[in-house]
């Protein structure tokens, strides 16, 4: 599915049958150029100004990754919006100025690499990479399997690296910023989150790795750690009772939001955080201070 305004560019990377990554879209107004070959269609030519910083989001179908698209384009950014769900970011991207959607799986090394070689073709730059694509099953730790672990790893954590790795050069290019998305999950244990706590937890270190060696390049690295966010996918497997439950055990008594937690994101990308690196920011509503027994200290 190609949205309005865009169109598919260039050959696939040989998708899997179940799987639309390689596939890319740029923009190309078609009412003030003609079809005349690759050279035309550049993203340079559509008007935009190149000088402009660019964030390069994974994840940005929906979510999270959607909030901080929009966040930084407010922001005055262009974006290179990141996602294996070609259907699903063709719809997200529609109507959006000041970003392109590219369709790649980030746990797939040669999508990576061909990825960030199409991002810099279309832009020129990367100033920020948002590590936000993520995968979450959840189950008792006897019963995850090894397929189970891999599934969650391999984008989790693999994906992070693989497109942190690929961008390196780019960032020492510009003095950019790694910004990864853990979770609360990363922070601190619960059940049947063996898999996806751990992968979490790995980011975390990750960051820290990043930011301890690549600070001499001027390139920063952060990470947030989202708490329980009210997203379409939370508010639909989340019963009244977990609801409450959650909401005893965080001082704010709510949940987040995707635009809050964009806000910390982009806050982080931004000069404004220009002597920033190495940070893990629990983005969770005091949830990660307040341990346990929080509910009987209320009563």
């Amino acid at each position: 599915m190609t949205p309005t305004g865009w169109r598919r560019w260039g050959a696939p990377l040989a998708p899997s049958q179940n799987d639309l990554s390689g596939i890319r879209y740029r923009y190309r107004d078609d009412r003030a150029s003609s079809d005349t070959g690759p050279d035309t269609d550049k993203i340079s030519e559509q008007g935009l100004d190149m000088t402009a910083k660019v964030a390069l989001v994974t994840g940005a179908a929906r979510g999270i990754g959607l909030a901080t698209t929009h966040l930084f384009i407010e922001q005055g950014w262009h974006v290179a919006m990141i996602d294996r769900d070609g259907d699903e970011l063709a719809t997200a991207a529609a109507g959006i100025t000041d970003a392109a959607p590219f369709v790649y799986d980030v746990s797939q090394p040669e999508q990576v690499d061909a990825m960030v070689a199409a991002v810099l073709e279309a832009y020129g730059r990367i100033d920020a990479v948002v590590n936000n694509a993520g995968v979450a099953e959840f189950g008792p730790i006897e019963q995850t399997d090894f397929a189970m672990w891999r599934r969650v790893m391999e984008t989790n954590l693999d994906g992070v690296f693989l497109v942190s790795q690929a961008c390196i050069p780019a960032l020492k290019e510009t003095k950019g910023a790694f910004l990864n998305i853990a979770s609360i999950s990363g922070l601190r244990a619960s059940t049947l989150r063996v898999a996806y706590g751990t992968s979490k937890a790995a980011v975390i270190q990750l960051t820290k790795q990043q930011a301890a060696e690549l600070g001499e390049y001027g390139i920063r690295a952060n990470c947030v750690c989202p708490g329980p966010v009210r997203t379409k996918l939370a508010m639909a497997v989340h019963s009244q009772e977990i609801i409450d439950a959650y909401h005893d055990a965080i001082p704010l008594n709510r949940y987040g939001s995707e635009r809050e937690i964009a806000e910390v994101i982009v806050f982080l990308c931004s000069e404004r955080a220009s002597y920033v690196t190495g940070q893990v920011v629990a983005s969770d509503g005091g949830f990660d201070s307040t341990g346990v027994g929080l509910p009987a200290l209320r009563k």
